[in-house]
């Protein structure tokens, strides 16, 4: 538990005050300050500022769900959280194997992650990206998703040193979003491509996602089928099949089956039959890996009879919920540092703080009835797809970090 003392502040009534601007941020050499609960934190700080909490246990106990459950070698997808203490927590905990978008995303890996392996997992990348990859970060696994890519990947890299993974089109109503609509080749000419990978001298993989936020595991079930379909079709057996990612995370109103049911729809397909006697399947989880390891605590700026308006919204770390999926995170209210509860409770409707009139949360949270400026949200399962799309819009953003590392804290809806 920290004991980071307060400083002196002009505020009427806030006679001791420390702000944000004293915590450490993200980009910070100082690692970020420990506290055993929330309530400590907010005791010690007062934020003015969003606070990002990491639940390092959180997160370690959904790193080992993965690692026991699912039946082959797990990829953590960058893009859902690319907060490098975070990536770095992910790696410590036992993902040694990383999903990258981006030349950036494999720096930082190759930085925070001793002795991981990073795959370059995008069919379209910019000029001299994955020639930088391979040379400087030792990248060896690459996508395409069209012919034409396969030339320009050939001028970048030596194919005969890499796994090239065509990527096939593949989608399911159970899926929030399609994922298949801007990337990947129709089934039927996915056969040729993987042989013209391995005419090249590459060894040709194979790789789908049926979607993200995906509430049936009939999804994986159905994109297995066709993915069956073309490894039946291929003179040679290959090695790797990449099933992406799309696990979901439950969220309030948001319900969807087990991780272990989904784990199971995968095991029923018996793709080792199709695979080379070493094959193994690959999974890029993203929210479903880091969603319950991050919370945000955010301030109440004024209140407008069931309006409320924060420090955080739809530009700051609450912009997937533009989305098509879940409409709200499970919250909790603190006043001066207490647990704010009561027996009343009332629907209210949330507003970030910009000027922007759209920058409105989605649906109605219910919240202590006497809620007021001053008091501060904890809203959990914000990991995923949260710090990684903050905007400057209006000049509001926030960096700061901490981590809540008490053997009984939980953040919000449970880990």
């Amino acid at each position: 538990m920290s004991d980071h003392k307060g400083q002196f502040s002009d505020r009427p009534g806030h006679a001791v005050r420390q702000t944000t601007a004293a915590i450490p941020n993200a980009g910070s050499a100082t690692p970020s300050p420990a506290f055993e609960d929330v309530p400590a934190m907010l005791r010690a700080y007062r934020p003015e500022r969003p606070v990002y909490c990491i639940y390092p246990e959180a997160l370690r106990g959904r790193v080992r769900s993965f690692i026991d459950g699912f039946p082959g070698r797990v990829l953590y997808a960058v893009k859902a959280n690319d907060e490098p203490q975070l990536v770095r927590l992910i790696h410590e905990s036992g993902v040694r194997h990383f999903d990258c978008a981006s030349l950036p995303e494999i720096e930082l890996v190759d930085r925070e992650c001793p002795g991981a392996t990073s795959y370059f997992m995008i069919p379209a990348r910019l000029r001299g990206a994955a020639r930088e990859a391979h040379r400087a970060h030792g990248v060896r696994h690459f996508m395409l998703d069209h012919a034409s890519g396969l030339d320009a990947l050939a001028s970048e890299v030596p194919l005969q040193e890499c796994v090239v993974f065509v990527r096939m089109a593949v989608s399911h109503p159970a899926a929030s979003l399609d994922l298949s609509a801007k990337f990947g080749a129709p089934p039927a000419e996915v056969p040729g491509l993987l042989q013209a990978v391995s005419g090249r001298g590459a060894e040709a993989a194979l790789a789908f996602n049926v979607g993200s936020g995906v509430r049936d595991p009939d999804a994986y079930r159905h994109a297995l089928e066709v993915a069956t379909g073309v490894l039946r079709s291929l003179p040679v057996q290959l090695r790797l099949v990449d099933i992406g990612g799309g696990f979901p995370h439950r969220y309030p109103g948001f319900e969807v089956p087990s991780l272990e049911a989904f784990f199971q729809a995968v095991r029923s397909a018996h793709m080792g039959q199709w695979l080379a006697a070493e094959g193994e399947l690959l999974c890029e989880p993203g929210r479903a890996l880091v969603a319950p390891g991050v919370s945000a605590i955010v301030e109440v700026l004024l209140r407008k009879d069931d309006r409320l308006y924060l420090n955080d919204g739809m530009y700051g770390a609450f912009w997937e919920l533009r989305f098509k999926m879940q409409d709200r995170f499970p919250v909790r209210a603190f006043r001066d540092g207490t647990p704010l509860t009561g027996p009343d409770t009332l629907p209210f409707r949330l507003y970030g703080p910009t000027c922007d009139s759209s920058d409105m949360l989605p649906g109605r949270v219910s919240l202590p009835a006497g809620v007021r400026a001053g008091d501060h949200l904890e809203f959990g399962q914000l990991g995923a797809y949260s710090l990684a799309g903050r905007t400057r819009f209006n000049g509001h953003y926030s960096d700061t970090i901490v981590r809540i590392e008490g053997a009984d804290a939980r953040p919000p809806g449970g880990a």
